[in-house]
């Protein structure tokens, strides 16, 4: 029974794909690291022991605020140091963000292994800088790797959580028998993207759609728009179930949520986050574009009129809808979460 520390924190992102591992786990000692007042405090705190430390990223232009960070970059190092020796760590496993930086500079420090997952197609800064001190990398899409130094690297693509492998019943009050849009504005919402779809969302109820439109928590206008075919909520936690029952997706292109879409077969218009690091979600888009499986719009070319009469024009020809559903199902790597379990217990 090996001793493992996983480091995940922030977002869905980065804390589901975790858990989904961790599930595969049951017979490994596993304790947690996260940040204060992030989403791992509700999802893993009765699971598993949760350490917090704080730490940020360098996105700022002050002098003065970088040599803060760092320094409590440094602390932070050597406080997982202390944890790792402390709880007797033999491995440690990351699903990268602020996060990963100080863990896998501590299991170095310590002399054990870090395996790191990196989830988007383009990887981010601390894969980059930090992945040549990881003895694995572990990958959510394959084109990944040629953005990587000489580093041992494996796809598995993104583990997601065990309940979108079966059935999952809605507690919605929608009809079997009618069109079902989602629309997915990431943890975070999407404000902008959400105004958009409430001036289209008309067209798609006048003939016969539902619309469950997930706004996120900070969205001032969510309940703007009233209609009995249209639901609008800041969270869902049934989103397994949400997504096999829709008919079709309106999203950002998070890489989570990409293999969700990919394991439950829903075709989508994908909006990528114009703010993303290295523009990652434009480039997770592309491989679901190039196959078939996803319509895809930046934020910037996008009007009311091009997104209603997309979703009109794949409302009224379901044929489409069902060529995309096929080309979305051929994505899905339905063992990512054994698959990366199983290189995590290689190494211990």
């Amino acid at each position: 029974m090996a001793r493992l520390l996983i480091a995940a924190s922030g977002t869905g992102g980065h804390v589901f794909p975790a858990l989904a591992v961790a599930q595969k786990l049951p017979d490994e000692q596993i304790q947690w690291l996260g940040t204060p007042n992030r989403l791992e405090q509700s999802l893993v705190g009765d699971q598993y022991p949760l350490h917090t430390i704080s730490v940020e990223g360098f996105q700022t232009r002050s002098p003065l605020k970088k040599l803060q960070i760092l320094w409590g970059l440094v602390a932070a190092i050597f406080e997982v140091k202390q944890l790792i020796k402390k709880e007797k760590i033999e491995l440690v496993f990351t699903t990268g963000g602020y996060i990963a930086s100080p863990t896998i500079l501590a299991a170095r420090l310590s002399g054990i292994p870090a395996i790191l997952h990196e989830s988007n197609y383009i990887p981010g800064k601390v894969t980059k800088l930090l992945s040549r001190f990881c003895d694995l990398v572990a990958l959510g899409f394959q084109g990944t790797a040629k953005y990587l130094p000489q580093t041992n690297t494996n796809w598995v693509s993104t583990p997601v959580r065990s309940q979108f492998y079966s059935p999952q019943p809605l507690d919605l009050n929608i009809p079997d028998n009618v069109p079902l849009i989602v629309v997915i504005g990431g943890s975070q919402g999407a404000v902008s993207v959400n105004k958009m779809v409430r001036q289209c969302v008309s067209s798609w109820l006048d003939i016969g759609a539902y619309v469950v439109h997930l706004t996120g928590k900070n969205d001032p206008d969510a309940d703007s728009f009233k209609h009995p075919q249209y639901i609008s909520l800041p969270f869902y936690d049934n989103i397994a179930g949400l997504l096999q029952r829709a008919n079709l997706a309106v999203s950002r292109a998070g890489s989570g949520t990409l293999t969700e879409l990919a394991i439950t077969q829903t075709p989508s218009i994908l909006i990528p986050y114009p703010f993303a690091a290295e523009d990652h979600q434009s480039f997770n888009a592309k491989v679901f574009v190039d196959v078939g499986a996803a319509y895809c719009y930046q934020q910037k070319e996008l009007t009311e009129e091009i997104l209603s009469q997309t979703v009109l024009d794949l409302l009224k020809n379901p044929e489409k809808i069902e060529k995309m559903r096929q080309k979305t199902a051929e994505l899905a790597v339905i063992d990512s979460a054994e698959k990366l379990a199983n290189l995590i217990k290689e190494k211990c």
